[in-house]
């Protein structure tokens, strides 16, 4: 299990204490140096230092070796995972993703090989010391994201740089450094040649961290969308209908929708969201009277969501779910007239509650109505979970006692009896026993058992 945030910190600490005592430099590093000076509490704590990794080996009694050659070893506190990185220098970036050699150095030269100034801080955790080298505190004042050194260097040795500056920028509310801004739109198509692995991980960060909206902004206006999500940008200038969307186009919809996301929603709600209207597009038709429809869009939807999801190599269970609310989120509204059992079915629904988040964001991002949505909410409140997904009152075997024959009409005479029960019409065993007589039997004789 892992540690609260002051015990992270605290191993964190022991950790620098023990290399300071054998007489290496030891600092903290990157992204919680940078969230502590945002007053944030960090998640994980890195650690940089001038020993060599087989001596960091040596001075822990469990490490893992993610990274050796590179001077990364994972070095395991009770559970707790840090990494620890030999200051270094990089040779050239060949394939976009990591140097094709390294040289360790000092902490100056391991400054200027990282990414964006507000993460090349270092901080000496005993002395209570900031040691920036790299103008990082400047711009965290300011709220800018800048390249260290030449900016498209920078996104040419790591591609997927391109799109963590995108999620920075929209996390923290910070504003892109011009030169830095000019690299990633001259640089967003080489995206591509990243593993969908470190794209899907990266984005699914940008959506659920919070400020999922502007790093959509900031993805289609560098170029980033057409690289790795063109299905999205279809959506910029399909127009709605003004009485259902007085809030304009799909996109527009789409990324108000986005914008309310909190901080911290799953994974599967975030591109839910996203992708809710995604094949609005591809269906839009205009009808002799003028009527705008998207028939079919939900349906349609759904494939798309299951080929985007995949593309991003997001697992199956991720793909399936993310379909599910695209095809089911216009269902909700429905409720109100649904037969008890259909609504109960539909209430016990994997992703039920889910979907209910989805439909929210939907509503509040086009009309606001929210009718068909509160009375989902208060049947799921009124109603018990044996109300809901009650124990069956007969089975297959019941029906063979009464002399069916197993086949595919079991499914039909089950699911009728299922109907009744959760319409509140069948409420015991003897009374669906005598249901299926009265209504399928006896076997071979009624015409309904045919």
């Amino acid at each position: 299990m892992a540690s609260n945030p002051a015990e992270k910190e605290r191993k964190a600490l022991a950790i620098v204490r023990r290399l300071r005592e054998k007489g290496f430099a030891a600092y903290f590093a990157g992204g919680c140096v940078r969230d502590r000076m945002l007053g944030v509490i960090p998640k994980d704590y890195d650690i940089a230092t001038d020993a060599r990794p087989e001596v960091i080996q040596s001075m822990f009694d469990e490490t893992v070796a993610i990274g050796a050659a590179f001077g990364v070893i994972m070095v395991v506190i009770d559970g707790d995972p840090f990494e620890v990185t030999t200051f270094r220098a990089d040779a050239p970036y060949l394939d976009g993703r990591r140097p094709s050699a390294v040289r360790f150095g000092t902490i100056e030269e391991d400054a200027i090989r990282r990414d964006f100034t507000i993460g090349g801080m270092f901080l000496d955790p005993i002395e209570r010391k900031l040691i920036d080298l790299v103008g990082g505190m400047r711009d965290l004042r300011a709220g800018i994201i800048r390249a260290i050194g030449n900016p498209y260097d920078r996104f040419a040795e790591d591609h997927l740089r391109i799109l963590r500056a995108a999620r920075f920028c929209a996390r923290l509310g910070f504003t892109i450094d011009a030169a830095t801004w000019a690299a990633m739109k001259r640089a967003a198509p080489m995206i591509k040649m990243i593993a969908a692995e470190r794209i899907g991980e990266e984005m699914v960060m940008l959506m659920t961290e919070g400020g999922a909206a502007r790093g959509l902004e900031i993805m289609r206006e560098c170029g980033l969308l057409d690289a790795l999500i063109p299905e999205v940008l279809e959506m910029v200038g399909c127009a709605q209908p003004e009485n259902f969307h007085p809030e304009g186009d799909v996109y527009r919809h789409t990324r108000i929708a986005v914008s309310m996301l909190e901080p911290g929603c799953s994974e599967t709600v975030a591109f839910g969201i996203l992708l809710h209207d995604i094949a609005k597009p591809r269906c839009r038709a205009v009808a002799p009277d003028g009527k705008v429809t998207f028939y079919g869009h939900t349906d349609q939807g759904a494939e798309m969501a299951i080929d985007i999801m995949a593309r991003l190599k997001r697992s199956r269970f991720v793909q399936e779910r993310v379909a599910y609310l695209v095809r089911n989120h216009l269902r909700l509204c429905m409720a109100p007239r649904m037969r008890t059992a259909t609504l109960k079915r539909m209430l016990a629904e994997d992703g039920f509650d889910e979907l209910m988040q989805v439909a929210f964001l939907d509503a509040f991002a086009s009309s606001s109505y929210l009718g068909y949505w509160n009375f989902c909410r208060r049947a799921r409140s009124t109603l018990t979970a044996e109300e809901i997904r009650p124990p069956r009152l007969i089975g297959g075997n019941d029906l063979i006692g009464l002399g069916f024959e197993p086949g595919p009409r079991f499914k039909t005479i089950l699911k009728e009896i299922e109907d009744l029960q959760l319409d509140g019409a069948l409420q015991s065993r003897e009374q669906a026993l005598e249901y299926v007589k009265n209504n399928y039997g006896p076997p071979g004789n009624s015409p309904r058992a045919a």
